[in-house]
């Protein structure tokens, strides 16, 4: 059983979903702590279906409209996005707006060190997941009618703010070094010279990969997608490079020829390459940026959680985080020259 209604959702599918027949099972993916997720099996096949959080949101938190929208305009291009099959903007349905996309079979990578994978192989799958990037950074925003989904400049100056806002309004504790950012970052934003969608939160387990080789057959979690800054997008792809191995992202000190995970350096120059760029700015500012951004993602979880709204049990282990977190930001944004 799930928390939705699923006879009322039965027949939303039956109505809505061309195809859709004979509603089987419908369960909850473990993990996340943004828009619940999840498996509805069929007659007709399998599907993904994700909703905003019940209780109490963020005004421009959880956004499944906008993801919706994203997909629909991105996937006609060919870019690897899950085929989307239906919005249900009425509460009533299940308790909060949702959306049905197809169910991509494949591999999710949790590990960024990739385990058990050969050196070449390893080599093999970073390269796709820049390659794609890449992609997404290349693609006419205008053309495939999302000439509106964003605001085209001065992206890190409001993201700076909205993250601001967004943690103020969450904010359980007293962290000088939040308040010392806060007050940094602004004063600092770099400037701004291309305008793409970005994702907003591109990283290796967003994705799913082909069952037999390294090729990206979707980027799944468009919550936080807009139309801004593509190095927003890279240089928090780059964050893993700069955060210890803990079993997700993180590879740094293990990247090399002896592992197959490309430097950091190689990683910039290839997406350059795509991309036509000379090169990246200094990264520290981004960095701090980066995380001082997770910092308010995890506040909200933080607030989520004490209020009872929190869509995982792993809600608890995530917002453990938050101190080290603050403290990375902090560190890199003292590199970046913040006194």
């Amino acid at each position: 059983m799930s928390d939705l209604d699923e006879a009322r959702l039965g027949a939303w599918l039956a109505a809505n979903v061309a195809g859709f027949d004979g509603l089987a099972r419908v369960e909850k993916f473990p993990g996340g702590q943004s828009n619940p997720t999840y498996r509805i099996d069929a007659a007709s096949g399998s599907y993904v279906l994700r909703r905003k959080p019940f209780g109490p949101i963020l005004p421009s938190a959880h956004a499944v409209e906008r993801e919706y929208r994203l997909i629909a305009a991105l996937h006609p291009t060919g870019f690897p996005v899950a085929r989307p099959y239906g919005l249900c903007e009425d509460a009533e349905v299940v308790g909060s707006p949702f959306y049905v996309m197809e169910m991509v079979e494949g591999r999710t990578l949790w590990d960024g060190a990739l385990p058990g994978m050969a050196p070449d192989a390893r080599t093999a799958h970073y390269h796709a997941i820049v390659d794609t990037l890449a992609a997404l950074h290349s693609i006419d925003y205008q053309a495939v009618g999302l000439g509106d989904y964003g605001k085209p400049g001065n992206y890190f100056a409001r993201q700076v703010e909205r993250w601001s806002r967004q943690y103020r309004a969450s904010q359980t504790d007293d962290l000088p070094e939040v308040d010392a950012m806060i007050a940094w970052l602004p004063r600092t934003v770099p400037e701004q010279t291309r305008t793409s969608i970005v994702h907003g939160d591109y990283r290796i387990d967003n994705m799913i990969f082909a069952p037999d080789g390294p090729r990206v057959l979707a980027v799944l979690d468009w919550e936080l997608s807009t139309l801004g800054d593509p190095l927003a997008d890279f240089s928090y792809f780059l964050m893993s490079w700069a955060t210890e191995p803990e079993g997700r992202s993180g590879v740094k000190g293990l990247t090399g020829p002896r592992t197959g995970i490309p430097e950091l350096e190689a990683m910039v120059a290839r997406y350059c390459a795509a991309t036509g760029r000379d090169g990246v700015p200094q990264l520290d500012w981004y960095f701090a940026y980066n995380l001082f951004r997770l910092v308010g993602i995890v506040q909200g979880i933080k607030k989520r959680m004490l209020d009872g709204n929190a869509s995982s049990a792993q809600a608890a282990n995530t917002v453990e985080r938050l101190p080290g977190l603050v403290a990375a930001a902090w560190g890199f944004a003292v590199k970046a020259g913040a006194g």
